[in-house]
């Protein structure tokens, strides 16, 4: 069914997304001085190359 290997497809790749970024953030906050107890802005975009797709998803988290 090709709905579904593209739902699979999908499914990896958000799942790279969101372990990798997770991964990328951690990072920025061991590695830069980024002050306990403060906010960070984080805005992630979703392009798709050919398209005129730009999805943005902005939010604060706490360190």
């Amino acid at each position: 069914m090709e709905n579904e290997n593209f739902n699979l497809s999908l499914r990896k790749y958000l799942k790279r997304v969101g372990v990798t970024s997770q991964q990328e953030v951690e990072r920025l906050v061991r590695e830069c001085p980024v002050p306990a107890g403060s906010t960070l802005r984080l805005r992630m975009v979703l392009t798709a190359e050919g398209t005129d797709l730009k999805h943005v998803v902005e939010d604060d988290i706490e360190t």
